[in-house]
């Protein structure tokens, strides 16, 4: 765990790394500019604060570090990340499915946060509580009167009571929050850069974990995770110089936190080998191979 531990204190102490917690279609994100005041608290952990969001990991011994790569066919990249799951019987909170009123929030990273109110939206995820903490007199009268519907049933009509006071979202699992402090951005509008949220439905129907394309081992269930820089690409996607570095650095990540076979799958297919027994069989093995391609240049240096 001491390990564990240092690992994601480096992370969080760099600003090019991307964050996410919560569940498949609900989650929230927490990245920062090199440039951008950012806070620190005391007595809280490992925790950051900006003026845009704020971050509070909570590592246990039941925390896994899952590290592993995807192909992005499209852009003729790869994706790397480093997931943080729990064992199915340890990763589970209140899964309320109604608007349920909880109080001051007396664990938010900021002190200035703690006497705003908190509401469990009651969206009834496994991993994850999505929370509103608000100040609004005329939010906390509305998220009242709903209290106990569901937002997905007679309680839909205090969304539009939601977009207008744009309360920060709280999204907690049992390895942390992320809170957004940015605006919610309206049906059809596009997330402002910096930490955010997304809710969608139909991603949350499908009953899924997480996404089929993520290769987690089975009875791990992922509450959130990284992306280190990226050796070709900026935190918001525009291609960049590749840098050795930051490759090497993921490379060592995914030594330790990775699927062997899948490593083993990707460097056969990087190098050339004709390798039977590294065949890729399945579907993430044909990913692995993908991005081994796809790297293959980068790995003699070629830019």
């Amino acid at each position: 765990m001491t390990d564990v531990v240092a690992v994601l204190e480096e992370r969080l102490n760099c600003p090019d790394t991307h964050w996410h917690m919560g569940a498949f279609g609900v989650v929230a994100e927490f990245l920062r500019d090199a440039d951008e005041p950012t806070a620190f608290p005391e007595g809280r952990g490992l925790a950051a604060a900006t003026a845009r969001g704020a971050i509070r990991l909570e590592p246990n011994d039941d925390l896994r570090p899952f590290a592993y790569e995807g192909a992005m066919s499209r852009a003729k990249s790869w994706s790397q990340h480093v997931a943080l799951g729990l064992p199915r019987t340890a990763c589970a909170l209140n899964r309320r499915a109604v608007l349920t009123e909880l109080g001051p929030d007396a664990a938010a990273v900021r002190d200035e946060d703690r006497d705003g109110v908190l509401f469990d939206l009651g969206l009834a995820r496994l991993q994850m509580d999505a929370l509103v903490r608000t100040r609004d007199s005329g939010l906390i009268d509305a998220l009242r009167a709903a209290e106990g519907k569901s937002l997905f049933g007679d309680g839909i009509g205090v969304m539009g009571a939601i977009f207008r006071a744009q309360p920060h979202r709280v999204f907690v699992t049992r390895i942390g929050r992320i809170e957004v402090f940015q605006p919610i951005p309206m049906d059809g509008g596009s997330s402002p850069p910096g930490p955010h949220t997304h809710l969608l439905p139909k991603l949350m129907k499908t009953g899924r974990v997480h996404g089929a394309n993520v290769p987690a081992p089975k009875g791990l269930v992922l509450c959130g995770g990284f992306a280190p820089p990226h050796p070709t690409r900026d935190p918001y996607g525009v291609p960049r110089a590749f840098d050795a570095a930051r490759h090497a650095r993921f490379q060592e990540l995914l030594e330790r936190f990775g699927d062997p076979r899948l490593l083993a799958v990707k460097r056969a297919a990087r190098d050339g080998a004709a390798d039977a027994a590294l065949a890729p069989k399945t579907r993430h093995e044909r990913a692995a191979a993908r991005v081994g391609d796809m790297q293959r240049g980068f790995a003699v240096g070629a830019s």
